[in-house]
This record gives structure tokens, sequence and C-alpha cells, in this order.
């Protein structure tokens, strides 16, 4: 068995051919670095030991990864401990740790706790030198590297990205014109069910190009597994791993899904890694799928040939277990492995440290580093593997053929949760109280020739990309397209296909058949009129030559917004209860399978929105009913619990992204943001069965301050002239946000309803 520390530029070159250009071969653009799996480019000459006291630190708390690009360190992180806690995007110099611009963005509606803050880390693109993250509630924001803003998308709802206590975020890929995330989502109509789904933007304008499914619904858990970009039977494609426990693969230029395979019951983190370009090698650390034992490290074979379903047909290939070639009995909830040679290397959350033959999957030897170890991950630079601990240590190990050997331990303040970067010398390590930047010393960098992308050339167009792929548009207002064909790899042929015929499209497989209030005029924009209803559907483009292309839409009223339940037809049938029920508002988003409308007795009207028991993962849910832009409106509805004295249930409304909730079983009226961040409360006796009115407005200053204000009332009786509950915001008040409703069955026991809804200007 022949150990390689060292490995040569060919082993480098061959084990990974996957990313875009970038500037400078050491600058370290994604968590992952230039190789995609945890490696530096850099070699030392005259190298010796880190010094123990930093060259330089910021009081930055952090649990991911900075990035380096253009002599700049840019770390997503957070400062603050209660009420007072807010994320950062810093900017600083390399070298001395000069702040050169920060950004401060507040959570909300998370369910973040324990300071579960920056579990990821940015991404720069060098072809625009911009810098994108998601924020821990799903803000998807982008910046030039000079701090200037220049797009924004609340993901969680526009698109329903979700959120979970464990507060994994990740990381954005970039794939040519393409920026990517992937997380949980519970979007609208037939991807209303909430699934691990990944969505390619626009990089440059924020426009979304295409979005794909490529495990199964419902998930198991959250995943922030970062994914790996490769060339691959003349496709661009990207391997991750998934919240429903499967290694995926799919077109990094189109989503088209190829392969998936089933490894373990929960959901997997950690990302994968490519080992001479026809093995990839995943971890994880929760029950296996055909065994009662923890974790298990995998190496598969690659498929050489890669087939998209075929149309009505959605689901992609499921790889057969003759593709495993070995598998070792190491657990790892989310620490990723790193690849040097023909070896891997691996931290379980034991901290042992274990070097794996990549061909075999043979145990070369393990060394016991701490007690415990989470999200890091090593880094590995010249030579050197460079272990974060859980406990607040930076362990230096340097490997060997048969042992690693231990040459450096320094004691940092706080807990290390992830992994280090590289560049230049110099060297980051985030915790939960501070960054440091440690100095390498050497008399001389080396940086070997970063790997190119192999991009394919297009071939004849087969079909039709539209840009936006989705859309939501107000009544009165427009939309423009941008037409564009691809091949049958996904590759661009042509930027701008004209003369396209619109027509209405009702997918086959549409359990709601609609269509959108709105036409598309002479000029190809799509119009909704200023009477149109709410509306929601697809419509299809076809070219001169018979290509064709897909996009959907949401049609949405202007306030005020009212909604009474009552012109719905109950015409499916609950499998389990054995009731009438209609599926929720198509336009809403994160609706389907957590409500639905259903008649119930002794209701203000007789149809209601009703929490649904179908999936107990989705006991807390959340439903927003128009768009992310709105601000300065009131929100009142008819709400009520089932249960009994001791056993109920919350409901509550979302104004401007605050939540408005009466506590069942609590009997209270709150006010919350993330409950850790903003939260306050009355009394306010709540009894099961009856109906109450719940009423908010949010009204916010010029100087960042506002105030959240609700009341509650029983229904029968008239409305109080006093609020309830107000609360003020010293700073940071939210200023806009979708209008929203809020469920929570503990463990789906009682059901909660909610009737005539109103979304109204302030008056």
């Amino acid at each position: 068995m022949h150990h390689r520390p060292l490995p040569s530029l060919g082993c480098l070159l061959a084990a990974t051919l996957a990313l875009t250009g970038i500037t400078q071969a050491n600058d370290w653009t994604n968590w992952r670095g230039p190789l995609q799996n945890g490696v530096s480019l850099e070699h030392y000459t005259g190298a010796g030991k880190l010094d123990e006291k930093p060259t330089w630190m910021a009081d930055i708390r952090g649990r991911g990864t900075s990035v380096v690009f253009d002599g700049k360190v840019i770390l997503w992180g957070y400062k603050g401990e209660t009420t007072d806690l807010v994320e950062l995007l810093t900017c600083m110099d390399a070298k001395t740790g000069k702040k050169l611009w920060e950004h401060e963005f507040t959570d909300y509606l998370s369910d973040s706790i324990y300071n579960r803050y920056s579990i990821g880390a940015p991404t720069v693109d060098p072809e625009t030198k911009r810098v994108y993250v998601v924020s821990n509630a799903g803000r998807f924001l982008c910046y030039e590297i000079d701090g200037t803003k220049v797009f924004e998308i609340p993901l969680m709802e526009d698109f329903g990205r979700m959120t979970f206590p464990n507060a994994r975020v990740g990381s954005p890929v970039i794939e040519g014109e393409f920026v990517i995330t992937h997380f949980i989502f519970s979007n609208w109509g037939a991807d209303g069910p909430a699934a691990d789904r990944v969505y390619g933007f626009d990089k440059k304008t924020g426009e979304l190009a295409w979005w794909s499914l490529p495990g199964v619904s419902p998930p198991v858990d959250s995943s922030f597994s970062t994914p790996v970009l490769e060339t691959r039977d003349g496709k661009r494609v990207m391997y991750f791993t998934t919240g429903c426990g499967h290694i995926v693969c799919l077109n990094a230029r189109s989503g088209k899904p190829y392969w998936k395979m089933h490894t373990c019951k929960n959901g997997i983190n950690s990302s994968v890694v490519i080992h001479k370009g026809n093995k990839l090698i995943s971890v994880h650390g929760d029950e296996n799928v055909d065994t009662t034992e923890k974790g298990r490290m995998t190496c598969i074979k690659l498929p050489e040939k890669l087939t998209a379903p075929v149309p009505p047909a959605t689901e992609s290939t499921t790889l057969e277990p003759g593709v495993e070639l070995w598998r070792a009995p190491i657990s790892a909830t989310s620490s990723s492995p790193v690849v040097v040679g023909d070896v891997i290397y691996q931290l379980d959350d034991g901290a042992t440290l274990y070097a794996i033959n990549a061909e075999t999957g043979a145990e070369m030897w393990k060394k016991k580093l701490s007690n415990a170890n989470l999200h890091s991950s090593p880094l590995y630079v010249d030579g050197l593997l460079y272990c974060p601990m859980m406990e607040g240590k930076l362990v230096v190990v340097k490997p060997g053929e048969k042992d690693g050997e231990i040459v450096q331990e320094i004691t940092l303040d706080g807990n290390c949760l992830g992994a280090p970067s590289v560049c230049n010398g110099m060297l980051y390590v985030t915790t939960t109280k501070h960054f440091y930047a440690f100095t390498i010393p050497h008399k001389g960098v080396k940086v070997d020739a970063a790997p190119v992308a192999e991009i394919p050339k297009p071939g004849k167009a087969v079909t039709l990309q539209i840009i936006p792929a989705e859309t939501v548009i107000m009544t009165g207002e427009k939309q423009k397209f941008r037409v564009r064909s691809l091949d049958a790899n996904g590759m661009l042929v042509s930027p701008k296909v004209k003369g396209v015929k619109w027509e209405t499209f009702i997918p086959p497989t549409a359990k709601v058949k609609a269509t959108m209030d709105a036409k598309f005029n002479d000029a190809g924009e799509l119009v909704v009129a200023s009477d149109a209803k709410s509306s929601a559907g697809a419509f299809k483009a076809t070219s001169s030559d018979g290509l064709f292309g897909t996009i959907r839409g949401r049609a949405l009223r202007n306030l005020p917004l009212i909604e009474d339940f009552e012109h719905y037809e109950l015409t499916d049938e609950q499998p389990t209860e054995h009731i009438k029920f209609s599926y929720p508002p198509l336009p809403w988003i994160g609706a389907r399978f957590k409500f639905d409308v259903r008649e119930v007795a002794g209701a203000p009207g007789n149809k209601v929105f009703a929490k649904t028991f179908d999936r107990l993962l989705f006991q807390r849910a959340t439903v927003f009913v128009a768009p992310s832009h709105l601000s300065n409106y009131t929100m009142q509805a008819d709400v009520m619990t089932d249960g009994s004295a001791r056993a109920k249930s919350d409901i509550g409304l979302i104004n401007q992204r605050y939540l408005i909730c009466l506590r069942g079983n609590a009997g209270k009226l709150e006010v919350s943001s993330n409950p850790e961040r903003l939260k306050q409360e009355v009394p306010f006796k709540i009894i099961a069965n009856t109906w109450y009115t719940l009423k908010t407005r949010v009204d916010a200053a010029k100087d960042g301050s506002g105030v959240i204000r609700a009341k509650a009332w029983e229904k029968s009786k008239p409305e109080p002239e006093a609020w309830t509950l107000e609360v003020k915001v010293p700073k940071n008040i939210q200023t806009n946000g979708s209008p929203g409703i809020f469920g929570f069955t503990a463990l789906n026991q009682k059901r909660v309803y909610l009737d005539n809804l109103s979304v109204t200007p302030n008056k």
C-alpha cells in the first residue's frame, strides 16, 4: 500500500475536472477550495510551525468557512448573544484583517436555536467578482466585491424554503452562468410537498432558470451538502447528498435528474468527493438502509452514461447495489472527506481521524484527536492536515503511510465547527467566539496549476429554456421572458429564440387542473389584467421549428386580499378521515399537504382552512399567501383550535416577517420572529373549540424602529379598542414581508382552523 502525502499534479487533475475558471489557482472561492475536496494547491519552501499567536483576529463569531479572493477574506458570521444577535457578511483585508465592508441581516421566522448561525459559507464567482450567501432565514444575497448589493431573493417567502432547528445552511455553487442552491423547499402546486430541491438562478440577475427534485419526497431531515461539479458523458453534472438520504446526480445546466442512490434512513449532510474521475465517495452518520448499523463511508462506481427520465416521467434512475465498490464502518454526521492521491482522510463524530485506502476501503490508520467533532472537516495543504476540534483547538497532523503524527496543537477560544481555508500562506479558522488568521511560516509559495473545466460543445437544439422559469405578477403588471435553446446535454445553443408561440399548459400529472389568469401580448410579455383573479398555472412556448419549453407563474391581486373559502368545491376525499376536501389555494406558498379546505360545523361560514395531519414532519406549518415585497398592511382572521382544557394547538398570522400567534396550551398571545431573537407575550385564555378573531399590524419608522401590534378577542364579542400587545422594536424592524398563516399541531393531535382572512392596507 503506497501513500503519497504530496499528490502529483496529474493525480489532482484526474481527481477533479469540475471547476469553472478562477483568477488565481490558490484563491479559496468556495468552502471546499479549488479542487472541491478540501485540498490546497499551495506548497511552501522552508515551511515551519504556526505561531500560536494569530497574525490577526476579528471579533466575529462563526461556525462555517471563510472564502478568499483577490486579497480579501470574506466571512459569513454573526455577533451578539440574545435579542442583539445579527448575522454578518464581512469583507476584510486578507493580510491585515482590516475591515473593508460589512452587512448585517436579522433572522426571522426560523427554527434556529442555541445560536446556531453561519453553518455554511459564502461563495465568490471569479468571473463577475460577486459574493453569494444564503442566510439562516433563507435570504439569498448577492454583493459586488466592493459590498454593493446586487440582488436579494427571500427564498422562504418566494419559493417555500424551510428552516430547521439544526440551522445547517451550506453554500451556493457557481456553474457557468448559474448560481445554484439546494435545501428543503415547499413551494406551490406540484412543488408544494416538501422535498430537497435544487434551484438554479441566473448569477447576474437572480432570475430563476431551472429547478429540480433529484431525490424523493418527503424528506426526513435537512441537508447542507455542497454539490460537486464535473463533466461526464458530454454533460455538466453535479453530485450531492440529500435530506431524503440519497446520493444524487443531475444536470447542472438544466436541472434534469439522472440517478439517485438511497444509502441512509435520515438526511445526509457531508459533501461527496470524486476519486480519479470514476469513483464517488460519500459518508453519513445515521442508520443505513440495508443494515441496522449507524454510519457508513461508501464508494460507488460512477455510471459512464447518463439518461434523464422521459416525460411525463419525472423520477430519475435508481442505481443498483452493484455499483457500490466498497464500504467502511465510519460514522460522520456532517464532516466531509478529503481525498489526497489514493488516500481519504475523514474525521468521525468522535474526533478520530481516519486514513482510508480510496481503492479498497481498507483502513490504513486512525488517530484520536479529541473527544468530539461535528461539522468541521480537515484541510490538506503542503503535506499537513489542519483539523479544528469541537472543544476549541486546532490540531495539525502530518499523515504517513502507517500513522499520523500530531505536530502541533493550538488552543482557541470557543468551539470549532467549520473547516479552515488557506490562501497565500495564510490559514483562516472560525470559532464560536472569534475569527483567527495564522501565518504559515515559509520562504516562498509555489502554486500548482488549477484544473480547468472541460466544457462540452453544444450540439443540436432539442428544447427551450425560458428565464424566469417561475414568476409572480401582480394585477395590472406584466413580465418579460428570455427564450433560449439547449441541446440534449443541457448546453446553451442559442441565447435568443425569436417568434415563439405561447399557449396555456396544464401538466398531465397536475392534481389541480388550473390556469393562470393572464395572457401574452404581441411583444411576448405575460400580462395580468387589473381585474384578474388570484390564480396559478403554466404556459408553453413553441418555436417555429417545433422546440418547446414551459414556465409557470402566479397572478396575485393587490391589496385588499379577502378569503372566506366558500367558493371552493370539496370534490376530493381524504383517505384516512373519509371526508370531502379541497386542496388549498393554488398560488399560496407551502400550503399543499399542510392545510386543506373543508367543512366544519359551527364555523363563522361553513368552509374553513384546516391544518392536516398527513405528515408528522409538517406538524409545524407556515403558508405565505401573497408576495414578499408587501408592507404596511393589517391582517385579520377568525381562528380556532380543537382540543380540551389540557390539550390544544397553536394558530397564528404572519405579518411582515413577524409571527402573531395564539398559543393554545400556554394560554398566551405571542409576538415573535425567531423566538430567541424576539419574543413577547401576554396571558390570553384560549378555550378549545371556540372561535377567536386575531388582528395585527406592523408600523415601521424611517429610523429603523417600529411597533408590532396584536389583538385577539372571542369572535362572538365586540372588537376591543386597545391592542392586546404592542411590541417595540428599537432597530432593524422588518420593513416588508409576505402575509402568512402559521399552525402548530404537536404530534398532529389537535387540529387548528382559520376563516375569513383579510389583508388590507394600514389606515
